[in-house]
């Protein structure tokens, strides 16, 4: 298929499709368009960069009223989208927007997420919502205030099911989906299908068209360099990497919010324009790092998992594995956040003893073998533990007390109260 001009969709959606620069679809839009269109309930695997964000955007939006139907008394969308980050909803919004923007009788688009002020929210439903792009939280938030009602929604889209697990929104899931009409169309797209992942489906779908593109990572990305590193080099040899780039604009990637941070401090006491970005950022600033990055002002942005699905980062040169992550489709996901769009782009993982199960792991999903080299500056000395081996002596907990109280003692030897002066003094 050379064209969306075959795919059968509204001309308006086309003619923004050719704006966007975009004249072919990409091979999982190819198969999914034609599929939602007909009514099909789909689980969908694939991998990230393949377009599946178009892929269930424009089905929707083809078959939504045009011009919007008829208003309600509380807002009721006709479809919905639930996603796990605040990040990939306004990235879904924002294509969504896009691609209605000059359309004349277009069905109106809605975002709520967490983070941002609910009273605009509530408004902007109260306006008009055709299709509602939401996170789970926020989403519940306003159900419970009955700012909006779900009975009338014809087509569900679940994106990042496997992350909405991972995250903990089971319970909040079930809790929207019991809001859902008996019978809509569900299109579940997830990295992998986890058994947990397809409980969800099995409970959803019913007589589901399964679509699957193996996990793959963009041709642009030259995801060879795997440095291995002793953990405790970790930090230095990342700049001297940075150093070494032509362009040092990165996207860092650990697993911890306080790693994050303590990584940006040294990085920023080394000159880097470094921010960090995490859930326990507030949005403003969750946004603000993106925008930063995404400008050239900030060098480097240090990101939990949050950052890893769903972002678009125009032109990103480098994305670096300070840690890897515990969960290989995680791996194709950060990584994809480089040479995207036809671009080329740099992968680099720092790989120690303990990330041998985790690049295992990875290495088994993605079919291939990562090159891994050590840096001539940082020679590898550590050595994996024996099996059976601990790694250091246990610790005697009570004679770690007994010295603790030694020195306690020791420090106040000398001193007495004084209470002319409410403060300690030494004895003569």
């Amino acid at each position: 298929m050379s064209s969306f001009d075959e795919l059968a969709l509204r001309g308006e959606l086309v003619e923004a499709l050719h704006r966007m620069g975009f004249q072919s679809p990409t091979e999982v839009q190819q198969r999914v368009i034609p599929a939602a269109l007909a009514g099909t309930d789909l689980q969908i695997c694939a991998p990230t960069g393949s377009g599946k964000t178009a892929s269930f955007l424009l089905p929707l939006l083809h078959l939504l009223p045009w011009p919007a139907g008829h208003s309600t008394e509380v807002p009721a969308p006709l479809a919905l989208i639930v996603v796990p980050t605040r990040e990939l909803a306004a990235q879904v919004g924002q294509v969504a927007q896009t691609l209605v923007a000059e359309a004349v009788s277009a069905p109106k688009v809605c975002l709520v997420q967490g983070g941002e002020a609910l009273d605009e929210q509530i408004a902007a439903l109260a306006a008009g919502c055709e299709l509602l792009i939401a996170t789970p939280g926020r989403l519940l938030e306003l159900l419970r205030q009955s700012a909006v009602r779900l009975d009338r929604v014809r087509q569900l889209v679940l994106d990042e099911a496997d992350r909405l697990l991972e995250m903990g929104f089971r319970r909040e899931l079930d809790a929207i989906l019991s809001q859902l009409p008996a019978r809509a169309q569900t299109l579940l797209f997830s990295a992998t299908f986890a058994p947990e992942v397809q409980v969800l489906a099995d409970s959803l779908l019913q007589a589901p068209q399964a679509i699957s593109l193996r996990p793959a990572v963009e041709s642009g990305v030259r995801q060879s360099l795997g440095y291995l590193v002793n953990k405790g080099s970790k930090a230095m040899l990342l700049l001297q990497l940075l150093r070494e780039q032509p362009e040092p604009r990165a996207l860092v990637f650990v697993n911890r919010r306080d790693t994050a941070d303590s990584l940006v401090k040294r990085l920023q006491k080394q000159g880097w324009a470094a921010a960090a970005l995490h859930s326990g950022k507030l949005q403003e600033e969750r946004s603000a790092a993106l925008a930063r990055l995404q400008s050239g002002e900030l060098q480097l942005l240090v990101a939990t998992d949050l950052a890893a699905r769903g972002l678009d980062i125009e032109a990103l040169p480098l994305v670096i594995n300070f840690e890897l992550p515990e969960m290989a489709a995680v791996y194709v996901h950060r990584i994809g956040r480089t040479a995207r769009a036809g671009r080329t782009g740099l992968a680099i993982s720092l790989i120690c003893h303990g990330d041998r199960p985790a690049l295992a792991n990875i290495e088994a999903l993605m079919g291939t073998t990562l090159l891994l080299r050590q840096h001539p500056d940082f020679p590898l000395t550590d050595r994996p533990a024996a099996e059976g081996e601990a790694k250091r002596p246990p610790r005697d907990k009570q004679a770690n007390r007994r010295t603790a109280q030694k020195r306690s003692i020791k420090q106040f030897v000398g001193k007495s109260p004084d209470p002319r002066r409410g403060r300690e003094r030494s004895k003569p």
